[in-house]
């Protein structure tokens, strides 16, 4: 039988923390990320790694109530051997893994497969842990970031990044003369935000590096936001707040879209509509009723 998972809950803020460090998964706790994502990966030395699989494991385990703060895990990329020993962490029933250097759909197909396994061994919810793909980190998986849709009921999100990539393609840098991502990186972004909507998941943004540049940092989450992206990856506990603060409807957003939304319910014969000087249609008003159901959920 088929089980079809409780619906995803969308976060915000996922902070990295390495799964080896006992002091900064605690400081990650406190820095109000709606999800913590225990890294195996990148941020760990191998000759650490196998104590790192232990201690996440530990820490799911101790941290059964994730109503306040969701935990992930990022596993090895799925050809590596590490990424099946790094898959003993679905035992304390993480809400999420995060999957690198995919190529294409097929990787969250083939890791699915594996979840399903190790849910009916170590007696977990059926579908209950999701995956999200780091989608943009080869050169392949910048031809197939429409084929995630359907691919599983487990995918929660789609995220990209410019670092492996770069190498992947041999370059020096990426980016500009003027500071910005060069062309190529721009498109894997596009790309992953296309993706991600077209699979009917969300769009996380890529990280911004330097953790000290508030300002930078609250400019580029405001434009993500723009974009379509819902959420931003954090590198440390400092940047939270700032990408929370972003990725929820202010104030005044809240006002107009309460404007749009009854405008559109008080004539339910029209379908475009006059407010403020302003002609609105269809896609106004699903803006409008989206900005709505977000400032609920995270009321």
């Amino acid at each position: 039988m088929h089980h079809t998972p409780d619906p995803i809950r969308p976060a915000r803020s996922f902070l990295f923390v390495p799964a080896d460090s006992e002091r900064k998964m605690a400081k990650g706790a406190d820095s109000g990320a709606d999800a913590l994502i225990l890294d195996l990966e990148d941020s760990v030395a191998a000759s650490r790694t196998q104590v790192a699989r232990g201690m996440a494991l530990d820490y799911l385990r101790s941290r059964p109530d994730r109503s306040k703060q969701q935990l992930w895990v990022r596993v090895n990329p799925l050809d590596t051997e590490a990424a099946l020993l790094d898959l003993a962490v679905a035992a304390g029933a993480p809400d999420g893994i995060v999957l690198p250097k995919v190529r294409s759909a097929a990787d969250v197909v083939r890791l699915s497969n594996f979840l399903d396994a190790l849910e009916v061994r170590d007696g977990i919810a059926r579908g209950s842990i999701r995956i999200m793909p780091v989608a943009t980190e080869t050169p392949q998986a910048l031809f197939t970031l429409g084929s995630y849709e359907g691919s599983s009921s487990r995918l929660a999100a789609l995220t990209w990044g410019a670092e492996d990539i770069a190498a992947a393609l041999g370059a020096s840098t990426n980016r500009g003369a003027d500071g910005e991502y060069d062309h190529v990186y721009q498109l894997a972004c596009s790309l992953c935000l296309a993706g991600a909507h077209a699979a009917g998941v969300q769009p996380i943004d890529t990280v911004w590096t330097d953790f000290k540049d508030d300002a930078g940092l609250a400019k580029d989450s405001q434009r993500a936001r723009q974009r379509g992206f819902t959420g931003k990856i954090a590198i440390h506990p400092a940047q939270v707040a700032t990408i929370n603060a972003a990725f929820t409807p202010s104030a005044d957003e809240l006002a107009w879209s309460h404007k749009v939304v009854d405008i559109f319910a008080s004539n339910p014969g029209l379908g475009t509509i006059g407010l403020d000087g302003k002609m609105l249609d269809m896609p106004h008003l699903k803006q409008a009723q989206r900005v709505l159901a977000l400032a609920r959920r995270f009321a």
